[in-house]
């Protein structure tokens, strides 16, 4: 079982980073849960997701403590969730909006994605870039299932034309 809190300010797109992995761990037939958690806010407000995957039926989707992966895109998520960190779980944070982490009890891995995501094209896709951060050290999953659920979540809705630039910023992050 792989216990995962996604976290940052409303409009960072914080909750479809976690249905993506959610999204694609059920389509490799495990079992998983989604919980979305948001302030009253549309976008500044704080918010994050719960993502369990697991091999065995889950009996909760809320993650408490014990949490094995954190993916924070700001300081305030960092603050709130790093203490929740089982011992060597690995913490991926935005290093454009946090503070340096030192924590020798976690993995951490800082990643530019707000900066790299602008050098995309488009800062909106920041998220994209902790995707690829979270891809390459978890191996979880593989680069085309991430394609395949963009395509299959945003293909048939007017956002499509932004799966070209959210793959751009994901190969960005890859590298």
């Amino acid at each position: 079982m792989t216990r995962m809190i996604f976290s940052g300010y409303g409009g960072q797109g914080i909750l479809v980073l976690g249905e993506i992995v959610a999204t694609i761990a059920m389509k490799k037939g495990k079992h998983v849960t989604w919980m979305p958690s948001y302030g009253p806010e549309m976008r500044g407000g704080t918010c994050n997701c719960a993502v369990i995957i697991s091999d065995k039926i889950i009996g909760s989707p809320i993650v408490l403590s014990e949490v094995d992966i954190l993916v924070a895109m700001n300081q305030p998520s960092v603050t709130k969730f790093l203490p929740l960190m089982s011992k060597g779980g690995l913490v991926m944070a935005n290093s454009s909006l946090t503070e340096k982490i030192d924590d020798s009890n976690v993995d951490v891995i800082e990643l530019d994605a707000t900066n790299i995501a602008g050098k995309v094209g488009s800062l909106r896709v920041a998220n994209m870039v902790m995707l690829a951060g979270f891809l390459k050290k978890t191996e979880l999953f593989e680069l085309n299932d991430i394609i395949e659920v963009l395509e299959e979540r945003f293909g048939g809705s007017r956002s499509k034309d932004l799966i070209p630039l959210n793959v751009k910023a994901i190969e960005a992050g890859l590298k």
